[in-house]
């Protein structure tokens, strides 16, 4: 995502000026961004800075209060909710969970043997072959990650909407579903997330976009989490600081004056 001007060949998705608002209140403001194909992106911003409006102002189901959202004809899109918004009591297993996704249309409500085929190769693709029996409500955070993550694919999308997710898994878990979006994204498939998380998800990301109802900074972390971006975006004054090469975000410390804070990155 960022804001240069593409033909048309190099764009799948793009917002031009888009303001959203719901009821009087906008949330979006001006937006200009371009989502290209092989692209990367993260979005960050603080709760209630519209991250979740754009991705559903990209699907469609969120309409424009002013400017344009424009999608490249024909364009698969799939959509990966929050794991918190989902009902993991409903009585399903993986498999069938998935396979409520197919987009076939068929006069028989169970699925054919090739979309059975369909499903547990998905599944195996993602590492989770051995889950299709069990049911959903027994899956931890990451396992229930590449279930919805599976049910997008089955759609066979080229670009995927991820809405926070890494939100309430451990570290390991959020290693795991780093690597296997960029296996995704190395195959070929176009990625928008959203994300809180700065260091643990967003500063690995290839393309960030801070948002906070305007785009306040879009480009590579290096170049977008730099203290003034930051402050923009969050309100709150921060310290970027280096660590292995990839700039770290940590809060500015407020005592008083006797404490030497830590010493800002190049990349401030």
């Amino acid at each position: 995502m960022n804001g240069r001007p593409h033909r048309e060949g190099d764009r799948l998705v793009e917002l031009r000026q888009l303001t959203c608002a719901y009821r009087s209140a906008p949330v979006l403001v001006d937006v200009d961004l371009t989502v290209a194909p092989g692209q990367f992106s993260g979005v960050v911003g603080p709760s209630g800075s519209g991250k979740t409006t754009l991705l559903k102002a990209v699907l469609g189901t969120v309409g424009p209060r002013s400017g344009s959202v424009w999608r490249r004809p024909g364009l698969a899109l799939a959509y990966v909710p929050q794991v918190e918004t989902v009902d993991w009591s409903f009585p399903v297993t993986v498999d069938e969970c998935v396979l409520m996704a197919r987009t076939t249309r068929r006069l028989v409500p169970w699925a054919s043997r090739d979309e059975r085929a369909e499903v547990a190769e998905v599944l195996e693709r993602l590492g989770i072959g051995e889950l299709g029996d069990r049911h959903i409500r027994q899956l931890s955070g990451g396992q229930q990650q590449r279930v919805f993550i599976a049910r997008a694919l089955l759609a066979r999308p080229q670009l995927l909407l991820m809405d926070e997710p890494t939100s309430g898994v451990d570290v390991k878990t959020r290693h795991e579903l780093l690597h296997l979006l960029n296996d995704l994204n190395a195959q070929g498939l176009s990625i928008v997330v959203t994300t809180h998380d700065l260091n643990g998800l967003a500063a690995h990301l290839p393309h960030l976009v801070c948002l906070n109802q305007r785009v306040m900074g879009a480009g590579a972390p290096r170049d977008v989490l730099t203290a003034d971006v930051l402050e923009r975006t969050y309100g709150a004054e921060m310290e970027v600081l280096e660590h292995g090469g990839m700039p770290v975000v940590v809060d500015r410390y407020p005592g008083p004056s006797n404490v030497v804070p830590l010493r800002r990155s190049a990349a401030t």
